[in-house]
């Protein structure tokens, strides 16, 4: 299995870095920044880039590797990642990831470190970085991964080499559920479509089957609205299943971290934890931390909630201007809904309605009331 199997519709881009992996080692730059929308998979690029450059094969070969398999489950002792659920990276992680970055790797050519979500990081922490990217260590790579290039400071932005992936086409998502997940062909479709090219929300709408129903809902409940009671209502069965959703997924991944921890650890599922690796044991389950993830969770939940609001109204827009044809809706299960909400909304009131999600996003991203903003936006939906 090829290290590049995993990603999905970034041919030009994979094509790129295979060239680059397999070139000459004292060709390759040092610090990159690899850019691309939520859900088209910068990080599992980064990853996959990594394991070719770590691998005795450049990642050519379609037989299984002990490096590429440990990188890409993110067990390798010269590859380190940084991925936060907080708003910010912090200053100390980055001064951790330094003083990592500067030790020789112990069994690979590269000592590699990753950085998910670097536009996440505050300016004065970013200052802290530049003098590594800008001149990095022998034998260290640095793979940095922001939604766009405008979303870091160009300080940065100028000292990394740029690798900018495209939303995957709906028949790319839709083919690596079926093949990956063993997805049914009509199944993976629609959640390949309802995801608009997001690999992550896609594989959620077909493997879950509420998350799917709550979208549904969501849909059902946005084109009926017509008074302010139904307005509070929704926001409050919204804020509901977004809590809902976020903590089962948290959860989840716990136990997923827990077991990932006794197969690295040699342990078997109901083995005692040895005492030296308790305290790194009991902080995956930790409750404080699961709580903190929940929270970031039911943000990101709340995010693709809006996502699906503006869709119905993209949709509207398309069926105002007789473009189903040449473009096609999103929300097709619901179109004669949204058709007759197109009849009812100028094209001006569409537009306003985008904006007013737009609004919503910024108010969700500056940590407003949650409660408040939804009731609000819906308010604003009611024709």
């Amino acid at each position: 299995m090829s290290v590049w199997d995993s990603i999905v519709g970034q041919d030009q881009a994979v094509a790129r870095l295979r060239t680059i992996a397999s070139g000459n080692p004292k060709a390759i730059a040092q610090s990159w920044l690899i850019c691309g929308p939520p859900g088209s998979g910068r990080s599992n690029v980064a990853r996959a880039f990594a394991a070719a450059l770590e691998s005795p094969t450049h990642g050519l070969s379609d037989e299984p590797e002990r490096s590429s398999e440990q990188i890409l489950a993110g067990s390798h002792p010269d590859v380190t990642v940084l991925a936060t659920d907080k708003v910010t990276i912090g200053i100390d992680e980055v001064r951790e990831l330094i003083e990592t970055s500067e030790q020789t790797p112990s069994i690979s050519p590269w000592r590699i470190i990753i950085i998910e979500d670097v536009d996440r990081m505050l300016e004065r922490t970013t200052n802290v970085l530049l003098k590594e990217i800008e001149e990095p260590s022998p034998h260290t790579i640095w793979l940095l991964c922001a939604p766009s290039a405008q979303d870091v400071l160009p300080t940065i932005r100028s000292r990394t080499r740029i690798v900018n992936l495209t939303v995957p086409s709906t028949p790319a998502v839709a083919n690596f559920l079926e093949s990956r997940d063993h997805i049914e062909p009509e199944t993976a479709e629609r959640a390949a479509r309802l995801a608009e090219g997001h690999i992550g929300v896609a594989r959620l709408y077909a493997i879950n089957e509420r998350v799917m129903a709550d979208r549904d809902e969501l849909v059902a409940g946005v084109v009926n609205l017509a008074l302010a009671s139904d307005a509070v209502l929704l926001a409050g069965r919204l804020i509901d299943n977004a809590k809902a959703q976020a903590e089962a997924e948290v959860e989840e991944r716990a136990t997923e971290q827990e077991k990932e921890f006794r197969r690295i650890n040699g342990l078997g599922e109901k083995d005692r934890i040895p005492p030296k690796l308790r305290t790194a044991f009991n902080q995956i389950g930790k409750k404080t931390e699961l709580k903190r993830r929940a929270t970031r969770r039911s943000r990101d939940v709340l995010d693709r909630d809006l996502n699906t609001i503006a869709s119905i109204y993209r949709d509207a827009a398309v069926l105002q201007n007789n473009a189903e044809d040449s473009v096609g809706l999103i929300n097709r299960e619901n179109r004669a809904a949204i058709a007759r909400l197109a009849d009812r909304l100028t094209r001006q009131g569409v537009v306003d309605r985008l904006d007013s999600v737009s609004t919503a996003r910024r108010r969700l991203n500056g940590n407003g009331n949650q409660t408040l903003l939804f009731e609000a936006l819906f308010c604003a939906l009611m024709v």
